[in-house]
């Protein structure tokens, strides 16, 4: 299980991965944990139609816990805008066990578009390490 769409393009990643043969994820030391969230602290992206971003970050701190919260744009006024032209909620979540389920709850609630949570998808990991070794990780098998 992994978070991706730090960036906002979630869903063509999503997209992407889905249609790779393989998907390989490639990245630094400071993206491994043994936990989701471990690193990553500004919670998961989840890409909303405009007009429902306030119900749906209602709905998912009231049923999953924690905080979603409207991701506002650094160099220009307003929200983030995705490509196709939707708005992100970043979800600050608290102790999830189940990601599989929570993804597909998530994806259920209306206006929902997709997560950027990326379950069961990579087949494998690359880390570069500080030392400039590389740690391997595979997916467990299911």
């Amino acid at each position: 299980i992994l978070i991706k769409g730090g960036g906002g393009c979630l869903t063509q990643e999503k997209i992407v991965a889905g249609c790779a043969k393989h998907f390989i994820v490639i990245a630094d030391y400071r993206k491994d944990s043994v936990s989701l969230g471990e690193q990553w602290k500004k919670g998961v992206p989840v890409e909303v139609i405009p007009m429902a971003y306030v119900p749906v970050a209602r709905r998912i701190a009231r049923c999953f816990g924690g905080e979603a919260v409207l991701r506002m744009a650094v160099s220009k006024a307003g929200p983030v805008v995705t490509d196709n032209g939707n708005f992100i909620l970043d979800w600050k979540f608290e102790g999830v066990q189940n990601w599989k389920e929570v993804n597909r709850d998530i994806k259920m609630i209306p206006g929902v578009v997709e997560t950027g949570l990326f379950v069961g998808m990579a087949e494998r990991a690359y880390f570069g390490m500080e030392d400039g070794t590389v740690q391997v990780r595979d997916a467990p098998s299911q």
